[in-house]
């Protein structure tokens, strides 16, 4: 098993949109990604963008092993379309002890078998999409993200009450359940609340709180 290090390289399996898109995206931040897919056509069309790239079978574990896959330390399973192929990649990972799996899974169904063989980081992409655009359609947010089950960050604007009134003395949390953790200024760029911000109306702010309570305070402004 591989040491983990900042730089360490990445092994992305499944090249659809998703996984080239996390492949591409890791290249260009330095990572090192060996990317996998059975199709050769993809491989080929691919081979120009991501230096390493072959055409293997992730379901054989002798392959993922030829490959040097047991040597990585984080692996993604990027396989949407073929469940069985997917949860077979994800236990023959799981096998070859590497430490940080990332998978995607296209249901929830699909997810719980995933956290069940031992994959540490189930993702859900186009669920995750599906509920934030569904906040910002009928919600007053200007984004929105879902940091834990219950936990979520809110960009939105500030209510009336925020106005002209420095932090410490509008008792967000004891009234609202939630905290402004950053503000960002017309013209200016985000930076830190504090209890002495004094908010405007047109500035941003993100706050932090359950979900429930983020909700409720978005519909304030």
């Amino acid at each position: 098993m591989a040491e983990y290090s900042r730089d360490s390289p990445v092994v992305v399996i499944g090249l659809g949109r998703f996984g080239t898109s996390l492949a591409v995206e890791l290249v260009r931040r330095g990572t090192e990604v060996l990317a996998i897919d059975n199709r050769p056509k993809v491989v080929q069309n691919l081979s120009g963008t991501l230096t390493h790239v072959v055409t293997a079978d992730s379901t054989d574990i002798e392959a993922l092993r030829q490959l040097g896959v047991p040597d990585f330390y984080q692996a993604v399973v990027a396989i949407g379309g073929d469940l069985e192929a997917s949860i077979l990649t994800a236990s023959l990972l799981v096998e070859l002890e590497i430490e940080n799996i990332w998978a995607k899974a296209v249901s929830r169904q699909h997810a719980r078998i995933l956290e069940q063989i031992g994959v540490g980081h189930v993702v859900q992409p186009e669920h995750d999409m599906g509920e934030r655009v569904a906040h910002l359609v009928t919600g007053r947010m200007l984004d929105y993200i879902e940091v834990d089950d219950n936990f979520a960050l809110v960009k939105t604007l500030p209510p009336k009450e925020l106005v002209g009134v420095p932090l410490g003395e509008c008792k967000l949390r004891t009234k609202h359940g939630v905290t402004v953790v950053g503000v960002k200024s017309q013209g200016q760029e985000f930076t830190y609340a504090t209890a002495s911000t004094v908010l405007m109306y047109g500035d941003v702010i993100i706050v932090s709180g359950t979900i429930e309570k983020v909700e409720r305070f978005a519909e304030l402004t």
